[in-house]
């Protein structure tokens, strides 16, 4: 048996079984136990409790805390708890019921609905008791049409209209009743739809600062046939009691553009909503992906403050932004440098993730309180991102509880560190991490970054027009990319010496000018030889310390002007984005761990690079120079692109 059939049975045996016993209890008990009821699935419905607050804190998260947000999510249960048991009570509605327990405000805008005589559509959305509205006509005498979309689940659906028909309710459905619809507006009656939840087919509007997709059939029909728009709001004030708000009638513009009147007026409608919304937040339907249609969508970084892993992190942002825009959506991309308390806040960090369970973090971060700063805490508390991407396994802790608290999509870049690659949506791990072959890993050749042609193209004009940079004296630039020390890795000045006086003779034999950019992790002394080396050479048309003054174009600009790139061996990040240029790219093997050494020799096997010795840069370049092959280019976008077409 299906799983909607199973549930469709398994929920008309519930009804037709709980119902009758309902009936017999206590009004006021009845609802007691709807409560409960509520505070039950509050407690053990963690899927759409997530939901639930995910939806909740993109509307409020700018204006409330967690905790409050996690009292509506529990309220919203309690109601709906006490909207389920009132449908099992439809059959007990009567007009007595109805003039002891509701509350109506704003008759008056109804009256003056119908002395327009030209039909009146009372619009809701999913919120409160909004199942009455239709007993309520049949018992107040007003001519009242109900349209209710074809369910899922039939015999469910069916049971509902059976208690709906027996109050003498009148519903139309589906396609079918859009002419009885018709004839009703025409012959001055009431008709009752929604302007909420319009799914793929519906009409984009902004709900709460974002974009949903609304159903625009109401306000099609008014503007039309000139009916009466009344919006229609239900709140609980305590068990059986329910207020029922009439809003003023809803003014329709017109401009004589039809689609653009759409989408304004029904603009204008979800206004309303979002102001009774605001004000019993409680009542509203949050457990459906309100936004998931919608045409916009947040990107958030989350960045360790390490230059390459940002990069990495941008790449696959980009990635992301690239292949959304394709499908229509504008996005916007947010970056928050995380900030630790300490080191041991760090690793404790960790460990509380390790411990923490899917659905169990959500609404409170504590460890984010705890062990990040208060600059990061306030900054990550207040964003709502659909998307959340970082790199490094320091950061991929706090990637995760983010993603879980608005059930965003989780990206890392490399392995997360003691985290499992299960708690992520998507993990990108080049192939020298030697990756497990999992479904929601990706593996790459080499370091992400932003390399590509306008990358190139921009990056080098910046540099050009900055430092004068045109190749009009020289037939050629040389590139030169100086690392610097790292765990497992020093860089002498010895080698970097060679480096240099290779570079020298190429330049004089060539006519070649050269571009060299250090470092943050150079080390002073070989900094110092390099200015000695190269600040006075003619050659030399820029020199950038990082240290000192570093320039953001600085790798990009050298990239995009040079012939050839001469790339320092500790630096994978460096050794993939030269090789993602389609320069020649020569990496001067210098004393590197076995890991990177790896890394090189796969580049180098494959066409990406070559990979030499310092003494033999001069006659290398010579005989690349002879040869008329083009060097192979580091791509992986596609692979990316193919990950992202999963995840999305």
């Amino acid at each position: 048996m299906k799983k909607d059939s199973l549930t469709d049975y398994s929920g008309y045996i519930l009804f037709k079984t709980l119902g009758p016993l309902i009936r017999k209890l206590p009004l006021a008990f009845s609802f007691f136990l709807g409560r409960r009821i509520g505070d039950l699935f509050y407690f053990l419905d963690f899927r759409h409790k997530a939901l639930v607050y995910a939806n909740v804190k993109t509307a409020f998260g700018s204006d409330l805390s967690c905790r409050q947000i996690k009292d509506i999510v529990h309220n919203f249960y309690r109601v709906y708890g006490q909207n389920f048991v009132e449908i099992l009570l439809m059959p007990l509605i009567d007009k007595e019921y109805i003039d002891k327990y509701i509350e109506t405000e704003g008759t008056e805008y109804v009256e003056e609905g119908f002395r327009r005589g030209r039909g009146v559509i009372f619009v809701s959305v999913h919120a409160g008791s909004w199942e009455l509205s239709n007993i309520m006509s049949a018992y107040l005498g007003l001519p009242f049409l109900l349209f209710v979309q074809n369910q899922r689940y039939p015999r469910l659906n069916k049971l509902l209209n059976y208690y709906r028909l027996q109050k003498g309710c009148k519903i139309v459905e589906g396609e079918g009743g859009v002419r009885q619809l018709i004839k009703a507006i025409k012959d001055n009656q009431a008709i009752g739809m929604t302007v909420d939840q319009g799914g793929r087919d519906g009409t984009l509007v902004d709900f709460f600062k974002k974009s949903a997709s609304m159903p625009s059939g109401a306000v099609r029909f008014a503007l039309k046939y000139g009916a009466a728009i009344i919006p229609v709001y239900y709140t609980r004030k305590k068990g059986p009691r329910i207020k029922v708000i009439f809003e003023p009638i809803f003014e329709i513009q017109e401009s004589g553009d039809l689609e653009k009147d759409v989408v304004n007026n029904l603009q204008g409608l979800v206004g309303v909503y979002e102001k009774n919304i605001r004000k019993y937040p409680q009542e509203y339907l949050w457990t459906y992906k309100i936004w998931k249609y919608g045409n916009q969508k947040r990107i958030l970084i989350l960045s360790d403050g390490k230059a390459g892993h940002l990069r990495q992190s941008q790449a696959v942002a980009k990635a992301s932004a690239d292949y959304l825009n394709n499908k229509g959506m504008h996005v916007k991309v947010d970056t928050v440098e995380v900030g630790f308390k300490n080191n041991l806040s760090r690793k404790a960090f960790v460990l509380s993730t390790c411990l923490s369970g899917k659905y169990s973090c959500q609404g409170c971060l504590w460890c984010f309180r705890r062990f990040l700063d208060d600059r990061t805490y306030k900054g990550l508390a207040m964003l709502k991102p659909d998307m959340i991407i970082s790199c490094g396994s320091a950061l991929a802790p706090v990637n995760y509880c983010l993603a879980r608290e608005n059930l965003a999509k989780s990206a890392v870049v490399l392995r997360p560190g003691m985290l499992s690659v299960n708690k992520f949506d998507l993990v990108i791990m080049p192939r020298h991490d030697n990756p497990p072959k999992k479904k929601n890993i990706t593996v790459i050749e080499g370091a992400l970054n932003l390399i590509d042609k306008g990358y190139l193209k921009d990056q080098a004009d910046k540099m050009a027009s900055s430092f004068g940079l045109r190749p009009s004296s020289f037939a050629f630039f040389i590139g030169v990319l100086i690392g610097g020390d790292t765990k497992n890795f020093h860089m002498d000045s010895v080698s970097v010496l060679e480096v240099l006086n290779q570079i020298k003779e190429t330049a004089e034999k060539y006519n070649a000018g050269i571009l060299i950019t250090t470092s943050r992790r150079t080390p002073p002394e070989v900094e110092a030889l390099i200015k000695e080396q190269m600040s006075a050479y003619a050659r030399c048309r820029l020199l950038v310390v990082a240290n000192e003054k570093n320039i953001p174009e600085a790798v990009g600009g050298i990239l995009g002007l040079s012939e050839f790139v001469i790339v320092s061996p500790e630096s994978i990040s460096m050794i993939s984005e030269a090789a993602s240029s389609g320069k020649h790219v020569l990496v001067f093997n210098s004393g590197i761990d076995a890991k990177h050494t790896s890394f090189v020799k796969y580049m180098h096997e494959r066409g990406y690079i070559c990979a030499l010795k310092a003494k033999d840069i001069f006659l290398k370049v010579g005989a690349l120079l002879k040869e008329t092959a083009k060097t192979n280019v580091l791509d992986d976008r596609a692979k990316i692109s193919e990950a992202l077409g999963r995840l999305f």
